[in-house]
C-alpha cells in the first residue's frame, strides 16, 4: 500500500513538471517564471504538513508516551526539513529574477528560515541525547515550541509589509485558473502523497532503530 502512494506521487509530479513546463501558458505578468508556481507553493505546503504532523506526534507522545508516536514525530521532521530547504531554494530561484536577489530578509522569508532553523535544531537534538527516553521527551516539547512558527510564516504577508505575494489560490478572488490551476492541485496532491510515502519509509527504518536501541540497553542492564 505505502508502495503504491509513493508510485502515485512520483507519477503525479512527473505529470505536473510535463504540464508545468510544456502545456500551461506563460503569465502576463512573471512571463516563464511562473511555471516555479507549480512545485514552490506544494513544497512549503508539504513543509508545513511535515512539521504540524511532528508537532501533532509529540504532543501524543507527551499524553501517551508511546515510542511510536515518537518515531513519527522524529520521521516527518526529517522529511519536513527536506522540504522546507526545498521551499527556500525554489523561492530564491525565483526571488532572483523577480527581485534582484537571491535573499532578503523579507517577512515570510525570515519566519521559514526560523522554522527551518528551528527543526533542524530539533534533529540535532535527536543526535545528542543518548538515552531514548529523555531524547524523545525533549524532542516533543522542541518540536511543539517550534510548530507555533508555522502560522507566523503563513500569515506573514498579511501581518507585515512584505515582498512575498499574497496567497494564489486562498483568497476570495482566486488569481489562477484552468489548466494552470488543475496544474497547481497536481503538484500539491503529488507532494502531499510523496511526502506520506517517505515519511512512513523513514518511520519503518525509525522502529528498527529503536528496536536496536532497546536490545543495547536491555543487554547493557543484564551485563551489570
Amino acid at each position: 500500500m505505502l508502495n503504491a502512494v509513493g508510485v502515485l506521487g512520483l507519477g503525479g509530479l512527473v505529470g505536473t513538471v510535463a504540464l508545468g513546463l510544456g502545456t500551461t501558458p506563460p503569465d502576463q505578468v512573471q512571463g516563464e517564471l511562473v511555471r516555479m508556481i507549480y512545485i514552490h507553493p506544494p513544497l512549503a505546503w508539504t513543509a508545513y504538513l511535515a512539521f504540524a504532523v511532528t508537532g501533532l506526534f509529540s504532543a501524543l507522545y507527551l499524553w501517551k508516551r508511546q515510542p511510536r508516536s515518537d518515531q513519527i514525530a522524529a520521521s516527518s521532521a526529517e522529511v519536513g526539513v527536506v522540504l522546507c530547504t526545498l521551499t527556500l531554494v525554489t523561492g530564491s530561484l525565483w526571488g532572483r529574477p523577480t527581485w534582484g536577489v537571491w535573499w532578503t530578509w523579507d517577512a515570510r522569508l525570515t519566519t521559514t528560515a526560523l522554522l527551518l532553523a528551528l527543526f533542524a535544531g530539533y534533529l540535532a537534538l535527536r543526535r545528542v541525547v543518548v538515552d531514548p527516553v529523555a531524547r524523545a521527551k525533549r524532542s516533543a516539547v522542541l518540536a511543539l515550541v517550534a510548530v507555533a512558527d508555522i502560522p507566523l510564516v503563513h500569515f506573514s504577508v498579511k501581518l507585515w509589509r512584505t515582498l512575498h505575494q499574497q496567497p494564489t489560490l486562498l483568497r476570495p478572488d482566486p488569481q489562477i485558473a484552468g489548466i494552470q490551476a488543475w496544474t497547481l492541485l497536481l503538484g500539491f496532491a503529488s507532494l502531499t502523497l510523496l511526502y506520506v510515502w517517505l515519511t512512513g519509509r523513514r518511520a519503518r527504518l525509525e522502529a528498527l532503530v529503536h528496536l536496536d536501541e532497546s536490545r543495547a540497553l536491555e543487554l547493557a542492564v543484564a551485563s551489570r
